[in-house]
């Protein structure tokens, strides 16, 4: 599905002359079906082992095109079948050794072990807060902090949606630059905004009686925060007159 460059003018300079492509090169080969998807999101998926790129000397990342597609297949799975990434990992990793293996379902823990959903509702995978703290890398004690100023919060049943891990990756690394959680109350209040202003548009869709309505109710969601996403980046940029790769 995805293209590395080829010698042309644009992309062709982003890529060796192995045909090896840049981070920023891939994530612009992602950007179309994933609009948000960012250079955090692609180094985050490496570290979990999702995808392993070249390196040169000087320590660049170096993309081949099979590297790019199993990007696109797990970025997919996330999005359309809500697996977590260790299921996905092993999943394609059975798959690329050559095995017959079905594609899993992952619904709510029971005493440790997955519970499938009814086959006609979409589940949204859970991981565990002990799980949550070993991927930030972070305490019991950070966490409830972070929890205190709304940046993340457990599930009903004590789990965090699949969603947190990628939030608490962004709330280390801005950290590094010295951005506290209390700084990052101002992004959640304007992301909650944004959230509201999505659901208000989609809110007589996911009223309506029809299942079909409802279903279409969400992928209507999902474009419209992609879209939302991209506007606020662009934003951002603008008032601070820098351009990401």
């Amino acid at each position: 599905m995805f293209q590395t460059p080829s010698g042309g003018a644009g992309q062709g300079a982003a890529a060796t002359d192995s045909g090896l492509m840049s981070i920023g090169a891939v994530l612009n080969a992602l950007r179309d079906e994933f609009p948000d998807i960012t250079i955090s999101k692609i180094r985050f998926l490496e570290s979990e082992g999702l995808v392993e790129p070249r390196r040169t000397p000087a320590g660049y990342r170096k993309f081949s095109a099979h590297d790019v597609e199993r990007l696109g297949r797990v970025l997919r799975m996330q999005r359309d079948h809500y697996l977590p990434l260790k299921v996905i990992r092993e999943h394609l990793d059975a798959v690329e050794r050559g095995e017959a293996v079905a594609l899993p379902r992952v619904g709510r823990q029971r005493d440790g072990e997955a519970v499938p959903e009814p086959a006609e509702s979409p589940t949204v995978a859970r991981i565990g807060r002990d799980e949550l703290l070993a991927t930030a890398g972070i305490d019991d004690q950070e966490l409830k902090e972070w929890e205190s100023y709304g940046l993340l919060a457990p599930l009903p049943d004590g789990a965090y949606d699949a969603e947190a891990v990628t939030v608490a990756s962004l709330v280390v690394q801005l950290g590094r630059f010295g951005i506290e959680p209390r700084h990052l109350r101002v992004m959640k209040a304007a992301a909650d905004r944004e959230a509201g202003l999505v659901d208000q548009v989609v809110a007589p869709l996911k009223r309506h009686r029809n299942p079909q309505t409802r279903a279409h109710a969400e992928a209507r969601a999902k474009e419209l925060a992609g879209l939302a996403v991209r506007l606020h980046a662009a934003l951002v940029q603008t008032a601070l007159g820098v351009r990401l790769p």
